[in-house]
């Protein structure tokens, strides 16, 4: 397990952009999956983006061609850039990471969108 936090949720307009960031306590280099998860009110929570040790991408129909993950293990950080954002990718954001069976959880970031 590693300790996860969130950051670069915010409120923006329908079409802007957001890129969201999820540090690591320790390196990532060999977590085989790292990834993203929404929930918003009054729904389940579901998978938005994975990416894998060996840098293979894995996208919800619903944010593909709109949003990007991508991991910097030099930084020890996984990214989601979100781009052309619509009112219903209004939700908590919480970054994952699988390890052997072993799961780390954020504590999530707000993401608001509307005009």
């Amino acid at each position: 397990q590693v300790q996860l936090v969130e950051s670069g949720g915010g409120l923006v307009q329908p079409g802007g952009s957001l890129r969201l960031s999820c540090a690591a306590s320790r390196s990532i280099f060999s977590i085989n999956t790292m990834g993203w998860y929404r929930q918003a009110p009054g729904k389940q929570r579901e998978l938005v983006a994975v990416i894998t040790s060996g840098g293979s991408t894995k996208y919800a129909d619903s944010v593909k061609g709109r949003f990007t993950i991508s991991r910097d293990n030099a930084k020890n950080t996984v990214y989601l850039q979100m781009n052309s954002l619509k009112p219903e990718d209004t939700a908590v954001y919480y970054c994952y990471a699988d390890s052997r069976g072993l799961a780390s959880w954020g504590q999530g970031t707000q993401v608001t969108v509307s005009s």
